[in-house]
C-alpha cells in the first residue's frame, strides 16, 4: 500500500485520525517511535525550526521542500505536508503539488490566503477570491502523479467573513476536488459542529497545542471532536512548544551551574544517551554493522568484540 493511500483509507476510517506535527528530524523519528503511522508536518514549525522565523510567509518553497524531503527519508509515516498558499497562482501551486510528492509526501495542505500568508491564528488575515482558490484546487489535482495523493485544502475565512463564508467555500474546494477540508481558527464547539454537519468531504480541525488551551479554537478531545463530526484532528504546535520549553528549561539548569561554579545533575531534565540513540535509530545502524562489516573491521572499531556494543546492550 502506497503512503497517499495509506492516509486516504486513515481519514475516512471510522475514528478520528489525529496527526501530531513535525517539523525536523527529531520529532518525526520520536513520533513514529511513539506508535503513530501519519504525521503533519507543520509549516510553522520548518519556519520557526528551520531558517528561525515566524509562520509569516518569509519561508520559501524550496526550504519547506528540503524539509518535507529530509522528513520522508527518516521515516515511514505518512506525511500530510503544508504547502502554505501553493506560493503563487495556479500554476505556482501545480508545480508545488509536483515537488512535495518527489519529496515523499502523502498529502499536501494549500489555503485560501493572500501570500504572504500567516499563521491562521494571528490576526490580519486575507483571502483570495473564491474563483481563485478554486482554480489552484483544480491544477493542484490534476498536478498529482498518485490519484491517491491527497489534497487537502484550507480556508481562513472564518475571520473576514464568517462561519456561512466558510461553508460555502468548503464546499466549493470539495467540488473543485479537494479530499479533505480545513476549517482553520473555528472559535466554538457550535462552529465546529455547524461547518461538519453542512459540508461534503471530511472536516479537519488544529487543535495547536493539544494540551493547552488557547484564545481561538477551544480545547477539545479527540473523542469529543468525533462527537462533533470531525474526521481530523491536527497538533501542529503540540511538538515545537513541548520542546522549546525543554530547551528553556535546560538552559536555565545551565545558566545555575554557570552562576554558582558547581555542577547541575538532572538526569529528570533529559533523556539518556541510550534513549535517544534508540530513537533515532542507532538500533538499525548497529545491525548494518554487524551484517555487513568485515571481522577486521569489527574488531578495529569496537577493540576486538565480535559486534557493536550498542547492538548487545539493544539486543
Amino acid at each position: 500500500m502506497t503512503k497517499a493511500r495509506q492516509l486516504r483509507d486513515a481519514i475516512h476510517a471510522p475514528e478520528i485520525l489525529a496527526l501530531p506535527g513535525v517539523y525536523d528530524g527529531f520529532s518525526t523519528r520520536l513520533v513514529e517511535y511513539s506508535g503513530f503511522k501519519s504525521a503533519f508536518i507543520t509549516g510553522s514549525g520548518v519556519s520557526e525550526a528551520r531558517i528561525g522565523q515566524p509562520d509569516v510567509g518569509i519561508m520559501g518553497l524550496e526550504e519547506n521542500v528540503a524539509a518535507a524531503r529530509a522528513i520522508a527519508a527518516c521515516s515511514d509515516l505518512a506525511l500530510l505536508a503544508d504547502g502554505d498558499t501553493g506560493y503563487g497562482n495556479a500554476i505556482n501551486a501545480y508545480h508545488t503539488v509536483r515537488a512535495f510528492e518527489r519529496a515523499g509526501a502523502a498529502g499536501l495542505m494549500l489555503e485560501d490566503q493572500v501570500w504572504p500568508k500567516r499563521c491562521g491564528h494571528m490576526r490580519g488575515k486575507e483571502v483570495i477570491p473564491l474563483e481563485e482558490m478554486v482554480e489552484k484546487i483544480h491544477a493542484a489535482c490534476e498536478a498529482r502523479a498518485d490519484k491517491d495523493f491527497v489534497i487537502k485544502s484550507r480556508t481562513d475565512t472564518l475571520a473576514t467573513d464568517g462561519v456561512d463564508e466558510v461553508i460555502r467555500r468548503l464546499n466549493a474546494y470539495a467540488e473543485a476536488g479537494a479530499d479533505l477540508l480545513f476549517a482553520d481558527a473555528l472559535l466554538t464547539r457550535e462552529q465546529i459542529s455547524t461547518v461538519a454537519r453542512h459540508i461534503s468531504k471530511p472536516l479537519c480541525v488544529n487543535m495547536g497545542f493539544g494540551i493547552r488551551q488557547r484564545s481561538t479554537t477551544p480545547l477539545l478531545s479527540a473523542a469529543e471532536l468525533q462527537e462533533l463530526g470531525v474526521a481530523v484532528v491536527i497538533f501542529p504546535r503540540l511538538l515545537t512548544s513541548c520542546a522549546l520549553m525543554g530547551m528553556k528549561n535546560g538552559l536555565a539548569l545551565l545558566q545555575q551551574s554557570l552562576d554558582s561554579g558547581k555542577a547541575v545533575d538532572r538526569p529528570d531534565a533529559t533523556v539518556t544517551f541510550e534513549e535517544l540513540n534508540e530513537i533515532m535509530g542507532m538500533r538499525e545502524v548497529q545491525s548494518l554493522e554487524d551484517r555487513y562489516l568485515t571481522k577486521a573491521q569489527k574488531q578495529a572499531k569496537y577493540h576486538g568484540e565480535a559486534s557493536s556494543p550498542v547492538a548487545q546492550r539493544q539486543a
